[in-house]
């Protein structure tokens, strides 16, 4: 729920000031500067709360701690890359792939009722699929609209 707040608190804010600074609504760049708050927030957890994240990845992984951590820097990664403009699509087909690949991890999650910044086994469980499904859905559509389409 924290990451849909912090893209939608980016986005309205980014429009804000390239309106009053700039003269203008661009859609297009708020979209990707709202993406690119989000991932930093979301990279975040990756280094704070690696305990935690370890226990989302499904047991086949190997590497699982490398993995937590590289994929923090993926979604730093992103965030430069929706925001500088030659890099913008190929950075937004590659987070689209990203979102679908780290979707087993959150079932994974789910299933295991895994609350990540605790590192325990006492989170929402199951039910949190109904929200997270759509909202990875929504990640991918947002994405796409703002800095493909």
């Amino acid at each position: 729920m924290k990451p849909l707040f912090v893209l939608l608190g980016t986005f309205l804010v980014s429009l804000f000031i390239l309106k009053t600074g700039f003269g203008g609504f661009n859609y297009s760049l708020a979209g990707r500067i709202a993406m690119s708050g989000m991932l930093m927030f979301t990279s975040a957890g990756h280094f704070a709360f690696p305990k935690g994240m370890i226990l989302m990845i499904p047991d086949f992984f190997p590497f699982k701690k490398i993995l937590v951590y590289f994929t923090g820097i993926i979604e730093i990664s992103a965030a430069a890359g929706l925001v500088i403009h030659s890099l913008q699509r190929l950075t937004a087909f590659l987070l689209i792939a990203f979102f679908i690949l780290i979707l087993p991890a959150n079932i994974n999650a789910a299933i295991r009722h895994i609350d990540y910044q605790k590192g325990t086994n006492d989170g929402n469980g199951v039910s949190y699929l109904w929200f997270r499904i759509p909202l990875q859905v929504f990640f991918i559509a947002w994405t796409y609209f703002f800095a493909i389409y």
